[in-house]
């Protein structure tokens, strides 16, 4: 097929797409089989694949609005989106571990979540994870060789031919970094003269042992993001079964005792209401999925009866349990200006600082351009340069998530508590002196002049640096985790423990934050939201 005419076929079906969402959107129907609430990563997921059953109705509600704007499509652009109505804009509180700082802690809303404003890279976690998911929740699929089968089946690779690891011909297209520039190849150069190993994708052999660095795998294709709505439920958003729905804030959930029957949506300025003659699934994150928890009587007693709600299943795990990557950036000065490429993320490192742990607890990342804090950067940020974030794979430290209040337009209360645990103190002082090693190694002569910061700080000095320095990696997770304990919210098939017809699809039922990116994890957490849906009711 020439490209005209593929330009053509995809036009015609976009045109197809818009009529038929504005008849499904524009029509009074408010019975469904299924409502997803969120189309991000899980969500888009779990809604095509139970839309593959055309006798199957499916309503998918998303707050934010259309992926259609460059700052989405171009992938150099995805810093414009943060602060943008494309934003929740989410603030942690001020921290004292950070020296009073307040991190911002961005999360997509609109079309496709943060697969629509993330920097693009397919990291699909460690063996350890996937095992420690199934040992928590007593269930074997969800099991490293189970979580692979996965992977094997969705993906699209287009890299070197690797068939135990990879898989052909799935919804996911995943590619190394196309022509990586030079602050990417040589990053590998510098990792193998510190001894470690280099592979040829970050996923693969080298997530089941002590770690390694790779050229990313990317979720670009012909210079273009490739988002999961745009693999997984933009294709099917022609069928009259499929109802997505923009701007529509999941208020709460309703029920007729303890099942959940539908949700309250506000949407174009007005309360609606929607029923699901099966199941409600939560795909809202991590900071929006616990809030309509506890909003609709799904939480800790305590915090819900001073807000004055009514308890209807007492969770004391809801909002607890945060977790989130943080990381210390780490800059160096250009001899020379560089180009950007891919997005400027295109290789990393995943390195274990004690071999006893059971997955890499140091996460680098590689990003082409200066990014301080904005309390560091007063340090001197060069005007050309690059960024080595040394970041904490498995932190320690726990946050939580409050309610300010009882309404879908009260704010959540994020206590973040980033390096309120001694331990990710020290951690972060290993890591980024790793990564001062990685980027003062004789590799980078002559494409930098010299390491703008942190620099040779003494002890005290490197800790206030770490301290003005730490921001998010945006991976949020963990707020309703999965397990079988009295602080868990959902068990092995991500329903909620104590309310029927209700369950949860996203990061926060993560028992603990994945090795790397959670955009490729929260996939499979999609994948088998659906494949046990599917199962219990023969669809």
């Amino acid at each position: 097929m020439t490209t005209a005419t593929t330009n053509t076929s995809d036009h015609e079906f976009a045109e197809g797409v818009r009529a038929n969402q504005d008849h499904l959107s524009t029509s009074q129907n408010t019975r469904f089989d299924f409502i997803v609430c969120g189309a991000g990563s899980a969500g888009s997921v779990v809604a095509a694949r139970l839309a593959e059953n055309p006798e199957v109705r499916v309503l998918l509600l998303e707050a934010g609005g259309s992926d259609e704007v460059d700052s989405v499509m171009e992938p150099a652009q995805w810093p414009l989106n943060l602060g943008s109505e494309r934003d929740w804009g989410f603030m942690a509180e001020p921290n004292a571990h950070l020296g009073g700082r307040a991190i911002p802690m961005n999360m997509g809303k609109v079309l496709g979540g943060g697969s629509s404003i993330n920097v693009m890279l397919w990291a699909r976690g460690h063996r350890a994870d996937w095992n420690h998911f199934a040992a928590e929740s007593g269930d074997a699929a969800w099991s490293y060789e189970s979580v692979l089968n996965i992977y094997r089946r969705i993906e699209d690779w287009h890299g070197p031919a690797d068939p135990d690891y990879r898989g052909k011909g799935g919804p996911v297209y995943v590619a190394p970094a196309h022509d990586p520039k030079p602050t990417a190849t040589l990053m590998l150069e510098a990792a193998r003269s510190l001894g470690v190993p280099t592979f040829d994708s970050p996923n693969g052999a080298m997530m089941e042992g002590n770690g390694g660095a790779a050229i990313n795998d990317l979720r670009i294709r012909d210079g273009k993001r490739l988002s999961i709505f745009r693999s997984y439920t933009w294709p099917r958003m022609a069928q009259p079964n499929l109802t997505v729905l923009t701007g529509a804030l999941v208020s709460k959930l309703t029920f007729d005792g303890n099942r959940v029957t539908g949700v309250d949506v506000l949407h174009g300025g007005r309360l609606r209401s929607f029923s699901a003659a099966r199941e409600v699934v939560l795909s809202l994150g991590a900071v929006n999925t616990p809030k309509v928890l506890m909003q609709s009587g799904i939480g800790p007693e305590q915090e819900l009866k001073r807000h004055g709600i009514a308890v209807r299943q007492h969770l004391p795990g809801v909002g607890q349990n945060h977790q989130d990557h943080v990381s210390f950036g780490c800059i160096w000065e250009y001899a020379e200006p560089q180009e950007v490429g891919n997005g400027g993320s295109e290789a990393t490192l995943y390195w274990k600082s004690d071999a006893a742990l059971d997955a890499p607890d140091m996460l680098h990342c590689q990003v082409e351009f200066p990014v301080p804090s904005a309390e560091n950067a007063a340090r001197g940020t060069p005007q050309h340069g690059w960024t080595m974030f040394a970041g904490l794979a498995h932190p320690k430290s726990r946050g939580q998530l409050l309610l300010s209040g009882p309404d879908a337009g009260d704010a959540m209360i994020i206590r973040a508590n980033t390096l309120s645990d001694p331990d990710d103190l020290r951690a972060a002082l290993a890591s980024v002196q790793m990564c001062r090693d990685l980027g003062n190694a004789d590799a980078f002569r002559g494409l930098v002049t010299g390491e703008s910061m942190p620099g040779n700080l003494g002890r005290e000095d490197m800790e206030q640096y770490l301290r003005q320095g730490a921001v998010t990696y945006w991976h949020q997770s963990c707020t309703a985790k999965m397990g079988r304990d009295a602080m868990s919210v959902v068990d092995g098939k991500l329903a909620v423990y104590g309310i029927a017809g209700l369950r949860i699809a996203d990061a926060s039922i993560m028992p603990r934050i994945t090795t790397g990116n959670t955009m490729a994890p929260c996939v499979v957490i999609g994948e088998r939201a659906a494949d046990v849906i599917k199962a219990q009711y023969g669809i």
